[in-house]
């Protein structure tokens, strides 16, 4: 009885069973605590939420108002001293391995939890989970006992380490250090892989910092999120109420005037028209002159300044130099960015802003950045259907 449990399961059957539940638990992750708690882009049912709750608590241990601190916490001072767990600051190998202990160690900081811990659970049930979380994993190592015999204790152990690893190491640590960027976001979140399966979407990083409210985590037709799946699924039942997405940029091209729709439109959607602009501008130049070009000059052109330091900026000035047309279009790049960085400019002088930059651009004799500016001048916005 104690050697196989009581339900004498195969190799292959426990296998089985070990990657479901903790596929389960990364559910719970993504859709409650990240999706649903941490960024509110989107609501579910109140037995929903319990029983993630409840899974959580048995599985992990953790806790709604740590987890959603720590997380808002790493947005909000995210690439500086202060986040709970930057590779870029802290290095790659202590998140990867430590990023458990990071989690910890944020989690006795009650600054972080009341400044960034509004707005979660505070019922009787989640005060008895606060109170007794060292009870729920303990819960779960009889039961897996009991079910499974010895081979329990291994299947408890790989829960216990498959969140710290995968979702506090993997994704807090690899999702900042290696992937590839569809979008310059101000920091150096990356897509790990395009195929959202074994972390449920949470491998579409850089997707999630651009768009951060965003219930949906996969944005390129190839991407695949599973966590949006199981979303979409509970909200066929009516457990699940979608709330955020990320922008939708459209393009009509009889519009050329530049009007308060058109201001709405880039605001909203500043990544993306950056995006377009590398693909539609930057990299139809750096084609043609890519004989001419210096090894490196390519990245740093399109990685967003702010993750540019010194040294670099030092050897992009220098190369640039040399290349006068592209030197041109990341200045007009430049000057793009700085419009809807002025956060205290009015509405006026924003459209001011944008006419004289689509007028320069036209003028500029770039024939990509000439056709760039007179499809900016056709963007509009649209309420998004789920």
């Amino acid at each position: 009885m104690i050697a196989h449990g009581l339900l004498h399961f195969s190799f292959w059957e426990l296998v089985l069973f070990t990657l479901a539940m903790t596929q389960l638990t990364v559910i719970s992750v993504t859709v409650y605590l990240h999706r649903c708690q941490a960024h509110r882009a989107l609501e579910v049912h109140s037995s929903v939420g319990h029983f993630f709750r409840f899974w959580l608590w048995l599985t992990t241990g953790m806790t709604t108002k740590a987890w959603t601190a720590i997380h808002r916490k790493h947005h909000a001072k995210c690439e500086t001293t202060e986040d709970p767990h930057s590779p870029v600051v802290m290095g790659i190998k202590t998140v990867l391995f430590n990023g458990a202990e990071l989690y910890r160690r944020e989690k006795q900081n009650s600054e972080t939890l009341e400044r960034y811990g509004q707005g979660t659970p505070d019922d009787a049930m989640e005060r008895f989970y606060v109170k007794n979380s060292v009870l729920g994993v303990g819960i779960m190592l009889v039961l897996n006992v009991l079910l499974f015999g010895l081979p329990g204790i291994t299947i408890w152990g790989i829960q216990m380490l498959w969140i710290p690893f995968f979702a506090a190491g993997v994704i807090n640590g690899i999702g900042h250090y290696w992937g590839y960027r569809n979008f310059e976001c101000p920091d150096a979140a990356r897509n790990i892989i395009p195929f959202g399966f074994l972390l449920s979407g949470e491998e579409l990083h850089n997707n999630h910092h651009t768009f951060g409210s965003s219930a949906k985590l996969s944005y390129k037709w190839y991407e695949f999120d599973l966590g949006w799946g199981v979303i979409k699924t509970l909200s066929f039942f009516g457990l699940a109420k979608v709330k955020k997405l990320p922008p939708k940029l459209i393009s009509h091209p009889s519009k050329q005037v530049i009007d308060g729709e058109t201001l709405k439109a880039v605001l909203l959607n500043r990544f993306n028209i950056m995006s377009n602009y590398t693909k539609e501008v930057v990299l139809p130049l750096i084609k043609k002159e890519k004989n001419k070009l210096d090894a490196g000059l390519k990245e740093l052109l399109i990685r967003e300044k702010s993750l540019i330091d010194n040294l670099e900026h030092k050897k992009l000035v220098f190369l640039l130099q040399k290349q006068k047309m592209l030197n041109q279009v990341y200045q007009y790049k430049l000057s793009l960015q700085d419009i809807w960085s002025r956060t205290s400019a009015t509405q006026k002088e924003l459209l001011d802003a944008l006419h004289q930059w689509c007028k320069s651009a036209e003028e500029s004799g770039i024939e990509g950045l000439k056709h760039f500016a007179k499809r900016l001048k056709s963007y509009v916005t649209q309420p998004i259907s789920h």
